[in-house]
């Protein structure tokens, strides 16, 4: 992964991290990127987010909300590939401690794709988390909405934001698309719901590559 500064990972949790799929996508084509990349969603991603949906599932969920409202291509992969940090540290609902340890999966998934992908991808998938944060400090309602996972997690993520929290995260960049993540994010987990599969955002997430 990348040494840089705002992807700061504790050597705690790095020794979770997989390294297989990035071995694999350096110095591959965009093509065997996105062939390593999507062969490794579809065999890890089989493992439950949550009750209702796997982490697959919940993936394509998400990118199918990007897609339906024509966001960018950036802005679409970075929605298909938000939780890839809860796929590379192997974290789901059947493991002990699920929710209940913080590992930093937005941390993880950000840093862990910079190689591969520019900051339009990057830093909203960064950011899907700390927006959840930002949105339950600047609208009471959101959180009435959230899932009990969601609810669950918000403690032990930080809670509501300060006002200077609040208005640091303001100040980054494409903070206003990691809170339109955060939005399909909660809307993508529905059981049995119908979405296109992973080929379809292949020439998208390809385009994407850097």
């Amino acid at each position: 992964m990348a040494d840089n500064s705002r992807f700061q990972i504790s050597s705690d949790i790095e020794k979770y991290v997989d390294l297989t799929l990035a071995q694999e996508m350096s110095g591959a084509t965009a093509e065997q990127k996105v062939n390593t990349l999507f062969k490794y969603m579809e065999k890890r991603g089989q493992s439950r987010y949550d009750e209702v949906v796997t982490q697959l599932e919940h993936a394509l969920q998400c990118a199918a909300l990007a897609r339906k409202k024509n966001a960018s291509p950036t802005l679409i992969t970075g929605a298909l590939l938000h939780d890839i940090g809860h796929i590379i540290l192997d974290e789901h609902n059947a493991r002990e401690a699920f929710l209940n340890t913080d590992l930093n999966h937005e941390e993880v998934g950000a840093r862990y794709m910079e190689p591969f992908f520019p900051e339009s991808v990057t830093i909203p998938i960064r950011l899907h988390v700390p927006a959840k944060r930002y949105l339950c400090t600047t609208d009471p309602s959101y959180y009435d909405g959230l899932s009990e996972a969601s609810k669950r997690s918000l403690k032990l993520q930080g809670g509501t934001m300060s006002d200077e929290e609040r208005k640091a995260f303001e100040q980054i960049p494409y903070f206003e698309d990691g809170l339109i993540l955060r939005r399909w994010d909660d809307l993508a987990k529905v059981k049995g719901l119908d979405t296109p599969r992973l080929e379809v955002y292949r020439e998208i997430v390809q385009q994407c590559l850097q």
